[in-house]
């Protein structure tokens, strides 16, 4: 089973939902790139399946975007910090809208992603971004909790990235041999 099989697996389906959505993203040449889980699938030695795909999008864009995919059969809800959007598979797709990552697209790079080509935010940004998410507080228990197993699994395959942990994080992660 090649990894975009076991995707789609997991995902009933997701592989469709995810290449149109890079698609229509490409054909409209729109700045943007994966962030969160799917990113750390890259950087990390060992991916995990995840159903959601959370990306940033030039804010200038966002409208367009949802306007596009609507018309491509997504379903879209519009949140304080985020679009939310689904298609015909369990592959939850969020578009952040929050400033932290608005310039993150300018440093993503290209790569194969559970067999699918995207935009993936570099890897200082990729743990820019957990560190945020694992910092607001009001975040569930249950989504902090995989947050920092994502730095971990992040420091473990780039040791050089623990110096960038702020001591509270560095309290919790075992440090890198």
């Amino acid at each position: 089973m090649t990894a975009k099989q076991f995707y789609d697996w997991q995902t009933s389906g997701g592989t469709d939902d995810v290449m149109r959505l890079v698609n229509i993203l490409e054909k409209a040449d729109i700045a943007w790139c994966v962030i969160g889980g799917v990113a750390v699938n890259h950087w990390a030695e060992h991916p995990m399946v995840t159903e959601d795909v959370d990306l940033v999008v030039a804010s200038d864009a966002v409208d367009h975007l949802v306007a596009l995919l609507e018309d491509e059969g997504f379903r879209s809800e519009r949140f304080e910090w985020s679009v939310n959007l689904t298609g015909h598979s369990a592959v939850s797709i969020q578009f952040s809208t929050e400033d932290f990552y608005s310039d993150f697209p300018s440093r993503c790079v290209a790569a194969d992603v559970h067999g699918i080509l995207m935009r993936v935010a570099s890897l200082d940004d990729t743990l820019r971004g957990k560190i945020e998410a694992w910092s607001e507080s009001s975040r569930r228990q249950s989504k902090r909790i995989k947050d920092l197993a994502d730095i971990a699994r992040l420091v473990e395959a780039h040791p050089e990235l623990w110096s960038q942990l702020p001591p509270k994080l560095q309290a919790q992660i075992q440090a890198p041999a």
